[in-house]
């Protein structure tokens, strides 16, 4: 089974022109503001924050502020210090010119070098510092330096501040949404295997969404749950969601998420079904393979036991049923080609049984 690729979500085209207008305002706003306290005619560092900071969770804008703010002053004061020793080249001989600049700016290279790595954090390093020493030294101009400061400032300050009131997402919202669209996209995709097996023909699913993006659906879902647990900590003027979630959501995610895994193996092994049975077939199997054929009805009761418990339903009956077929099956198709083949559905029934003993 081939692994699960980290394909990222695309979000609706609403969504995304909200994110568009939010990073616009949040660019606008401190370069308006910076240009009426005079810190210079063209405050740039006052707008990238945010490009640079801005993401899909506008509540994480707090902790990429600190660390881009962190990053400036390191940075800035890098130069600052390196100027100092090594002041910029104003020697009227080509050569020394040439020397004193290749001097300076190697030092400056080496200490933002090594302050980016030194702040190392969040998996990667903090390449603000190195980006801010390299500006500061390209333009030393008198009072440069301090006007960056108060730029990054301000920007990081309106994006910290203001991001979060443009259009507050609301995760737990978000989460069950998609929690119903992967319900009905999978649902459709069981569907169409057990009428293909069912009918004889072949196993693979052309034209529907089975690849990682539909799996990754439920680690989305999860992902928007958990964003919505840390906004707790962000004042009450930020949030938008009620105290308390669903009932019940977050096990249903974590269903999901977990089911997922199980039923990518299942569609990746009749996948691989499809090709081996072909010229490489095993001697002896007929064709259609009736292996697939009584498989059907498997695939069915799972969809059905696992839909209902995805949307908060009693599973039992259906559960019990589907464990009835896959007994029936390995009575009937007892080989390790077949035991491998159902092992998928296996696991997807252990799953919602223990969400079933979790919710009793």
């Amino acid at each position: 089974m081939s692994g699960t690729v980290a394909v990222p979500l695309t979000p609706p085209p609403r969504a995304r022109l909200r994110s568009a207008v939010r990073l616009a305002v949040c660019a606008a706003v401190p370069w308006f503001l910076c240009l009426w306290w005079g810190t210079s005619t063209v405050p740039v560092p006052a707008a990238l924050p945010a490009v640079l900071i801005l993401r899909d969770d506008v509540y994480d804008a707090p902790r990429r502020g600190w660390e881009r703010l962190v990053g400036v002053v390191v940075g800035v004061a890098l130069t600052t210090l390196v100027l100092h020793w090594l002041p910029p080249p104003t020697a009227s001989s080509v050569a020394s010119l040439s020397v004193v600049a290749s001097a300076s700016f190697l030092a400056v290279l080496a200490c933002g070098c090594a302050g980016m790595y030194l702040m190392y954090q969040g998996g990667a390093p903090n390449q603000q510092v190195l980006v801010s020493a390299l500006v500061i030294y390209a333009t030393a101009l008198p009072g440069y330096a301090v006007a960056r400061l108060a730029e990054s400032a301000v920007g990081i300050a309106t994006v910290v501040l203001l991001g979060p009131l443009l259009w507050p997402p609301d995760p737990y919202r978000t989460a069950a949404t998609g929690l119903d669209t992967y319900r009905g996209e999978l649902d459709d995709l069981l569907g169409t295997v057990a009428a293909r097996l069912g009918a004889g023909g072949p196993p693979t699913v052309p034209g529907l969404p089975e690849d990682a993006e539909l799996w990754l659906r439920p680690r989305g879902g999860l992902a928007a749950y958990e964003r919505a647990a840390r906004r707790t900590r962000l004042p009450r003027l930020y949030l938008r969601t009620p105290a308390r979630p669903p009932d019940g959501l977050e096990e249903r995610l974590r269903l999901a998420a977990r089911t997922a895994l199980t039923l990518q193996y299942f569609t990746e092994e009749l996948r691989e079904r499809a090709r081996t049975d072909g010229p490489d077939r095993p001697p002896g199997t007929p064709v259609p393979d009736p292996a697939l054929r009584d498989l059907a009805p498997l695939v069915r009761a799972t969809a059905r036991a696992l839909d209902a418990a995805l949307h908060g339903a009693d599973c039992a009956a259906d559960l019990d049923r589907a464990r009835e077929l896959d007994l029936a099956h390995r009575a009937a198709h007892p080989t390790r080609h077949d035991a491998v083949l159902r092992a998928g559905l296996h696991l997807t029934h252990e799953a919602v049984a223990a969400h079933l003993s979790a919710r009793r």
